[in-house]
């Protein structure tokens, strides 16, 4: 009994620091995303009330103490290999996360759901299910403390695949607004911005790339590093091909213009393509809810008439 209670306010303690680390990845992410804020508007001289919705008082005092705390913690349990470092932050820039201490986060919030992960397989094991035999424990602790762990680069996955998406279906009409500012006497560089300002409500995401290009443009960067920059940030096939054909247009002297118009065509027809497969794609997805949905619920209605009164039928028989 007493090692029983033990063990159950180890646990306690156990999850109290991982909820007290994921709280602590939370601020540190809320000032991470208030310090970019912060410097996007002195960049782009907006109005100091455009910094309204930043977190002010108790909120923002406690994530700019906590932040300094995490980032320390995430220092320390990250990988030491400089290419799991560069993967990591590669997968986090796609994700949208290009804050200086984004990999340290990531890695304390993995840890720190792992340590989560160990304290509820423990608790399973101790409380829920005491009567299975030690190899199921053995097993449902690895397969919770795994679930725990991999959730947090899972995460990273969908927010990738979700920004890529977006940005591959804003990339035709943004294409097509460059072809119609280069084409009115625009340079490349001031359409990108206009672009990029147009596209503010419609693609955020793709919009808030074009800005982040225009500002490297206004920094003094050279187009070609601006591109490419562009290009390892987003991590799309069309956007590095597009980065390509701008560079040789840029290189050889060709037109930006008539460039622009046919990778433009060659984008929309691409489109169309992947809205046509995802259209032949629904009737295998239908499958599934058509067999083990629809199907059961018609047959109770036809056939359930019919039973009801064969049922009476043999009932009144065996009177």
């Amino acid at each position: 009994m007493d090692t029983t209670l033990l063990a159950a306010v180890a646990v306690a303690m156990l999850a109290h620091m991982t909820v007290f680390a994921l709280v602590l990845g939370v601020f540190a992410h809320l000032e991470e995303s208030r310090r970019r804020r912060e410097i996007l508007g002195r960049t782009l001289g907006l109005a100091p009330e455009d910094k309204r919705d930043e977190p002010r008082g108790a909120l923002g005092w406690l994530a700019a103490s906590l932040a300094s705390a995490f980032v320390s913690f995430g220092r320390t349990v990250k990988p030491t290999k400089a290419e799991d470092i560069s993967k990591t932050k590669a997968k986090l820039i796609h994700a949208g996360f290009r804050g200086q201490n984004a990999v340290e986060i990531f890695w304390g919030i993995k840890i720190g759901m792992a340590l989560a992960g160990i304290g509820m397989a423990a608790l399973l094991a101790m409380v829920v299910v005491p009567t299975l035999r030690w190899e199921y424990k053995v097993t449902m602790c690895a397969g919770v403390i795994s679930l725990f762990f991999y959730t947090p680069g899972l995460y990273v996955d969908y927010l990738v695949n979700r920004r890529q998406r977006a940005i591959q279906n804003g990339l035709p009409d943004a294409l097509d607004l460059l072809v119609v500012c280069v084409e009115a006497g625009m340079g490349l560089d001031g359409a990108i911005q206009r672009v990029g300002q147009e596209l503010a409500v419609k693609e955020p995401v793709l919009s808030s790339e074009l800005k982040l290009l225009t500002l490297e443009l206004r920094a003094g960067k050279s187009r070609r590093e601006a591109l490419k920059n562009l290009s390892s940030r987003v991590g799309l096939e069309d956007v590095g091909s597009l980065v390509a054909l701008l560079i040789q247009a840029d290189m050889f002297g060709t037109s930006i213009a008539q460039t622009l118009r046919v990778y433009a065509e060659a984008m929309r027809t691409k489109r169309f393509q992947r809205a046509e497969e995802i259209a032949a794609k629904l009737p295998v997805k239908l499958l599934f809810p058509l067999v083990f949905f629809i199907f059961p619920t018609l047959l109770m209605i036809i056939l359930g008439p019919a039973g009801i009164r064969l049922m009476g039928m043999f009932s009144s028989v065996n009177k």
